[in-house]
């Protein structure tokens, strides 16, 4: 049921406040799902933080891998934290709204956070495959600078689709509903409550999906294509099996991220339905954060050597 926006609108009619769905009306259902989303929010910021730290305060992770690893927790831990806290707070109170410009914020950083880090995966497969398919000039190639331009580069895009999405939407006119049957500002919810025609809208947003989601996704599919050709010309089954491994991790994550982002941007409009696209919104905000330390740290033994000394400050030992 849509909240009356009579207290929240100015002479000319324009909301200037929204609020966000009530989950469920069960206050116990709000608080079990408040528990288990803030207890993955903490393992997602712990995680993200210790690889970060682990990385950057371990001379032997300053390699363009690992380079890319810390960025790509940097961005995890700005992606849940512009989502989350607002949603822990919509679960456990009536504190519901979000001013016009508040909104407009936190969708400017949640698209920054999400694009960033589709260029920056594809940066890291990128990576893989300088480090598989050409391992003689690898040292030379992806250069310090190189990696610097490539994480630089991924931020920029990021920046750049975050401003132009989120000052096209909200160059729109919003007269009510004013309720956002959702849990943070996305762009197809906030579309939904624009008044007059938004077809342009929505095809920006699809066409943006569609270059930022796929064309990076094309990128890894053909870095790794050539990766597995690569693989099974080795003459060594040892060999194959280190080549796959260093792989395994990112293309878990890959799959996770770009699964989740795909079945939410890039389906058609007619088959969107606001419970779906809630808890597809739910795992790719929070459960693919809180996973991604936890795939990397568990499948990388110089990660968890790392973990083991910045957290304990002496070595792994063995046996």
């Amino acid at each position: 049921m849509n909240l009356s926006c009579s207290q929240w609108q100015d002479n000319s009619e324009s909301v200037k406040h929204f609020a966000f769905a009530k989950f469920s009306a069960a206050a116990e259902q709000c608080l079990l799902l408040f528990t288990l989303i803030l207890l993955m929010f903490l393992a997602s910021l712990t995680g993200n933080a210790l690889i970060a730290l682990a990385i950057c305060t371990n001379p032997t992770l300053h390699t363009p891998m690992y380079f890319f690893l810390a960025n790509l927790s940097l961005l995890e831990i700005g992606y849940t934290c512009s989502v989350i806290p607002k949603m822990l707070q919509s679960l456990v109170s009536e504190a519901r709204g979000i001013s016009l410009e508040g909104c407009a914020t936190q969708m400017f950083f949640f698209t920054l956070f999400a694009i960033s880090e589709c260029c920056l995966l594809a940066a890291m497969a990128f990576d893989r495959y300088m480090a598989i398919c050409s391992p003689l000039h690898y040292a030379t190639r992806m250069s310090r600078g190189l990696c610097a331009q490539l994480a630089v580069v991924s931020w920029a895009v990021g920046c750049v689709v975050g401003l132009g999405q989120t000052n096209y939407i909200f160059s729109l006119n919003f007269c009510g509903p004013c309720e956002i049957d959702h849990f943070f500002c996305d762009l197809p919810p906030i579309l939904a409550l624009a008044c007059g025609d938004t077809s342009s809208n929505e095809a920006a947003v699809f066409v943006v999906a569609v270059l930022c989601i796929s064309s990076p996704f094309l990128l890894i599919v053909a870095s790794y294509g050539r990766i597995l050709a690569a693989v099974l010309i080795m003459p060594s089954p040892e060999g194959r099996r280190k080549a796959l491994s260093t792989c395994s991790s990112h293309l878990l994550v890959v799959t996770l991220f770009y699964g989740s982002g795909s079945v939410t941007y890039l389906r058609p409009k007619a088959s969107h339905s606001p419970g779906t696209d809630k808890l597809l919104a739910l795992f790719y905000t929070v459960v693919t954060s809180m996973l991604n330390p936890i795939i990397y740290s568990l499948r990388n033994k110089e990660v968890k050597a790392a973990l083991w000394r910045t957290l304990w400050k002496k070595p792994l030992t063995r046996g």
